[in-house]
């Protein structure tokens, strides 16, 4: 396999800056307005993101490849010739995906519960609702079936960690905001969320100007 450097180049820039998976995409939303009161608490929210994205994409790619992916060479293709007209592989598909992430983010729980007993505790539910972050499967997705081109085992990984890194980076940007709200005298009409879905929106409006930085 050759390393294409700007090709990866590409796929970081992408997915950190242009189809940023919660200000492009509008995935992940409910963890990204409610951990960004703190900015302690989207670290560790956006550590335990990117540790499950990247592992996700890379398990969901080799599942998929060598299992799902319609052809005889792969396992149900070999064993179910016709199980591609059948539709059970988006099922089968869709199952797999989430039992890797549920099992990838019931790893992050135990560690840091063990590890970070502060952090655990103010993360509170919006850590084991990694589980249904739609931004994680769509990362998932977007290495396997939904992928503009067939993207290789490094690249997918790429993908998925540079993924979770622009999902630390609007954490952290919404963080900060918030963070200088809350000291203001906002009217109480736009206190809490109401000033958070504002905040976010001209956040995204700002990101569309990377639009077209990148052809993918």
């Amino acid at each position: 396999m050759d390393l294409d450097l700007g090709r990866l180049l590409t796929i970081v820039i992408s997915a950190i800056f242009v189809n940023n998976y919660v200000l492009a995409r509008f995935l992940g939303l409910c963890p990204f307005f409610g951990v960004s009161k703190s900015t302690e608490a989207a670290i560790g929210m956006g550590m335990a993101v990117t540790f499950v994205m990247t592992l996700a994409t890379v398990a969901t790619w080799v599942i998929y490849t060598y299992m799902l992916m319609p052809g005889p060479s792969n396992i149900f293709g070999s064993i179910f010739p016709g199980i591609a007209e059948t539709g059970m592989v988006d099922v089968l598909k869709t199952i797999s995906y989430i039992l890797v992430i549920a099992t990838l983010v019931q790893l992050v729980e135990i560690v840091m519960r063990k590890s970070m007993p502060a952090l655990y505790d103010s993360l509170g539910i919006y850590l084991p609702l990694i589980t249904t972050n739609c931004a994680i499967l769509g990362v998932a997705l977007l290495g396997t079936t939904n992928a503009p081109v067939q993207l290789s085992i490094l690249e997918v990984a790429v993908q998925g960690f540079a993924a979770g890194i622009g999902f630390t980076m609007a954490l952290l940007l919404m963080s900060g905001v918030r963070e200088r709200l809350m000291l203001l005298d906002l009217p109480k009409s736009f206190q809490g969320v109401p000033i958070a879905f504002v905040s976010a929106s001209l956040m995204a409006l700002a990101f569309m100007g990377f639009s077209g930085m990148v052809s993918w």
